[in-house]
Parts: structure tokens; sequence; C-alpha cells
């Protein structure tokens, strides 16, 4: 052991701030969350404070989550250039499968929801529901967005960015990191041109996030799809630069693959959305207009 050199094939992780501070923004996150949606939750005297902020409380703790990632990730890279064998990338391999799989189970709790609220909107034990839906879904009132609208021109985009990814893939695997690059490069335009179109599309929204339980369970599960659609673009832009450093080789690019993967888990789970909730789920309701 005198040399120094590693008698074994495992990275041992130097003692780190980013898993408690990213656990501490992840918190500051989500309380800013629940005020902007119960801006009550603290007392009338903060509810008062609240309409003046509203949304812009969610910031702090999102400006902090991007901090955190940077930070965090710089580390990550610059420890996968040196101590990410063989061995280590398998156990990586594994680590983000069981993440993608908590993904999985955190979108099921919105789709149990939705559906819960969709097809027992007139459960005779229920009356209080039917009541406050008019025995109907989507609930009276409610104009729907058609699916075959903007949602649908968001799938194309999603299924495009699919293939385009998977180009850069192919080319990372074939030494071809040009082709790498414009492979990712398309893929980060496509995923911001699906965040700008969902922008677009919330802002002339027909409702509000707190008008009923449709529009609570569409813009929680859309909207946090599109948070991941963003987080996701975000890491393939870091995949992007470190293609343009020449970072990836044939066999290792194990930083690009868990960013695919989690691209693909993105589409996938749009796929859902589209079909149960902008189409099936509009049911027999008016459809909005764009003006």
């Amino acid at each position: 052991m005198s040399d120094g050199a590693p008698k074994h094939p495992y990275h041992l992780v130097d003692p780190s701030p980013w898993p408690a501070l990213g656990a501490l923004a992840g918190f500051i996150l989500a309380f800013g969350a629940t005020l902007g949606m119960h801006p009550d939750i603290l007392g009338p005297h903060v509810a008062e404070m609240m309409k003046a902020i509203h949304w812009w409380v969610v910031v702090p703790g999102f400006l902090l989550v991007l901090s955190v990632m940077y930070w965090w990730w710089s580390d990550v890279i610059a420890e996968s250039r040196k101590y990410h064998t063989a061995v280590v990338q398998l156990g990586l391999r594994y680590g983000m499968i069981l993440f993608i799989a908590s993904e999985v189970l955190f979108f099921a709790a919105f789709f149990w929801a939705f559906f819960d609220a969709s097809i027992y909107h007139a459960a005779a034990e229920m009356p209080a529901r039917t009541e406050a839906n008019g025995g109907i879904w989507p609930p009276k009132g409610i104009h729907v967005i058609p699916a075959f609208d903007l949602p649908f021109m968001n799938t194309l985009i999603l299924l495009l960015s699919g293939t385009t990814v998977t180009w850069a893939h192919h080319a990372i695997l074939e030494g071809k990191n040009k082709d790498a690059v414009r492979g990712l490069l398309a893929t980060v335009i496509l995923g911001a041109c699906f965040t700008g179109i969902q922008v677009y599309e919330y802002a002339h929204a027909p409702f509000g996030f707190s008008d009923n339980i449709y529009t609570s369970t569409f813009f929680m599960a859309t909207g946090f799809h599109g948070f991941h659609v963003f987080v996701g673009t975000t890491f393939l832009l870091v995949c992007m630069f470190r293609a343009m450093k020449g970072q990836f080789t044939p066999k290792q690019h194990f930083g690009f693959e868990a960013a695919a993967w989690y691209w693909h888990f993105v589409d996938v789970v749009w796929l859902f959305l589209f079909v149960c909730v902008y189409w099936w789920g509009a049911g027999n309701a008016p459809l909005a207009v764009h003006h």
C-alpha cells in the first residue's frame, strides 16, 4: 500500500456538502411551491403577503437547486474522468435505473389522482364530489385545451427529440464526435421549443390552477412533466458542452447515457399524458379556442 496506487476498482467519494445542500434546496423549493398553491396555509397575514409575491416565492429554492446541480455535476464530471472504472459505471447504471423507477412512481401518483377523479366523478357514495363536478367529467363550465392543437405539436417535437438523442448516442459509439454534438444541439433546441410551447399554452389556458379537481390534476401532472423536460434539457446541454470538449469516448460516456435514458423516460410519460389527460380526459367538454 506504500505506493499509493488504488487496490480496488471502486470509487470512494470524498466528503461533499452537495447532498445536504441539495436536500435543503429541494425543501425550500417544495415549501415555496406549497405557499404558491396554498397562500393561506400559514395564516391570513402571510396570505396577504403572498398575494403580492405569488409564484415568485419559488424563485429562491429554484435558484438554489440549479446552483447545487451545477456544483455537484461539476464535481461528478471531474471524478468521472479519473475514477469511473467499469465497475463504478455499472453501479451508476443501476442507480440511474432505480432513480427512473422512482420517477415512474412519482408520476403514477398524479395519474392515480386524475383517474380517480375522472372515472368516479359521479360515485354514489361520494355525493359531494358529484355535486362539485355536476356529475360529469370534465366538470361543468370547463373548456378544455384541444388535444390535437398545441399538445399534439409538442408530442411530435418530443418524438423527434427522441430520434436526435439516439443519433447522438450512436455517433458517440462510433467515435463521431461532431455528429454527437449536432444530435445533442438538435435535442436541446427541440426541448427548448417544447418548453416554450407549454409556457404559451399555460399563459392562454382557459382555466386556472385552483378552479376544480380537473384543473388541479391537469396542471400538476403536465407541470411536473414540464419541469422534468427543463431538467432533461439542462442535462443534455451539459452533455453537449462535454461532447464539444471531447470528453465522451465509445467506452466511457455514462454521463450522456444517463441523460439519454432520462430523456426517453420523459418522452414516454408525455405520451401517457397526451393520451390520458389531453385526449381521453377531455371527454365531451367544449374545446377552448386560442385567439
